[in-house]
């Protein structure tokens, strides 16, 4: 099988001939693996790192991942963005003027010439800071345009070529529902909200289902096999099973039911804690979690995960790439990897990963060995 056939196998429920080996490099381990490079892309590149290092490939595109009515401006709705470095920190002070007043958001995030497309801004000041903020938004808040899903279509077919059967695509869309909402709220404000102005989060929630579905749909209407959601601010060290299947749940469900009627395979990412949040998962209906962080990043058990969900959604991950990876001898990783991988490969439904993307600084011969492990133990 090529990976890109093995990693689809592996999404229908169905046995591949191995585990898919679907290592996830972006643009840090991308910057330190490639040191002759000016500056990193997280597909292009990944793509030649996947075929140096020999692994199934799924690429995590950014390219969509911010709302196209924070990026131009439409009637109504006139965009300003800029950029200010300061300090090692690149922040970004976005305004949009409409007729009834001023929206900011300003978010920060540590600069790196070299991998600046893979920044994780943080939001130091939000879009919704209060009731009226939101009546603006909603009121003015443009419909995803033409030009944007024709940028959606023409990159998907040149992923597709670039990719070829080295693996898949999995893009981000905006985010989860919440993960969305809590970029333009704060997300304390936000959980608050759920119980204290329950009329607010309500609309708040349903107008942001609203414009991630219809991104959604018309980013899964493209060559992309799978869509990629975000989930990680909604982590069980952040909330119970219960808030989420009360307050969040209903919109994730919306979310995942809409790019699945497109035919398209869902993953969730949350990297940390989540064992509470396991038969929640399986309620959204998800085609695969990633990732089964055990401690101490997450609190993921990973036979108990593949006890629990693992006949009902695939499971990705395990092995601990930043207190173990990093510094385990060789002998080490082979025991660890064979360990993890026994595990994770029963039934089916399972994709061999790290708890989250490679670090730099990882020693090449580590991974080597992660890979080589891997491939031999996953054979079924």
């Amino acid at each position: 099988m090529t990976g890109r056939e093995r990693i689809l196998t592996v999404l229908k429920g169905e046995i591949p001939d191995r585990v898919p080996v679907g290592l996830f490099v972006q643009e840090e381990y991308l910057g330190w693996f490639f040191p002759e490079k000016e500056q990193v892309d997280r597909v292009m590149d990944a793509v030649e790192c996947a075929r140096i290092l020999g692994f199934d490939l799924l690429t995590r595109d950014r390219k969509f991942e911010v709302p196209h009515f924070m990026k131009k401006s439409f009637g109504n709705w006139d965009v300003n963005e800029k950029v200010k470095k300061g300090k090692g920190n690149l922040y970004r002070v976005t305004e949009i003027t409409t007729p009834d007043g001023i929206l900011k958001q300003v978010e920060a995030g540590p600069h790196e010439e070299r991998t600046v497309s893979g920044i994780h801004f943080s939001t130091v000041e939000y879009l919704i800071e209060n009731e009226r903020d939101f009546e603006i938004f909603n009121k003015f808040v443009p419909r995803i345009d033409s030009e944007t899903i024709s940028e959606m279509k023409e990159w998907a077919a040149f992923s597709r070529k670039l990719i070829g059967e080295l693996g898949i695509s999995a893009p981000w869309g905006w985010g989860g529902v919440f993960n969305q909402a809590a970029t333009y709220r704060n997300v304390q404000e936000l959980l608050m909200d759920a119980y204290l102005n329950q009329e607010f989060y309500q609309a708040y929630m349903e107008k942001m289902t609203e414009l991630i579905v219809e991104s959604n749909n018309a980013l899964a209407d493209t060559d992309f096999k799978c869509i990629g959601i975000q989930g990680n601010i909604a982590n069980a060290g952040m909330v119970g099973a219960d808030f989420f299947d009360k307050y969040i749940l209903p919109y994730e469900k919306e979310l995942t039911k809409a790019i699945q009627d497109a035919g398209k395979f869902t993953l969730y990412h949350n990297c940390g804690k989540a064992r509470v949040l396991q038969e929640s998962y399986v309620k959204m209906g998800l085609d695969m979690w990633e990732t089964v962080a055990a401690p101490p990043q997450g609190d993921n058990d990973l036979k108990e995960a593949k006890e629990l969900i693992g006949d009902s959604i695939t499971l990705s991950g395990n092995l601990d790439q930043v207190s173990f990876l990093k510094k385990a001898a060789l002998e080490e990783i082979e025991e660890e990897v064979t360990r993890i991988m026994h595990i994770g490969k029963q039934g089916g439904r399972y994709i061999f990963a790290a708890s989250d993307f490679l670090e730099k600084g990882t020693p090449l011969e580590n991974v080597k060995k992660v890979i080589e492990v891997a491939k031999r133990e996953g054979r079924y």
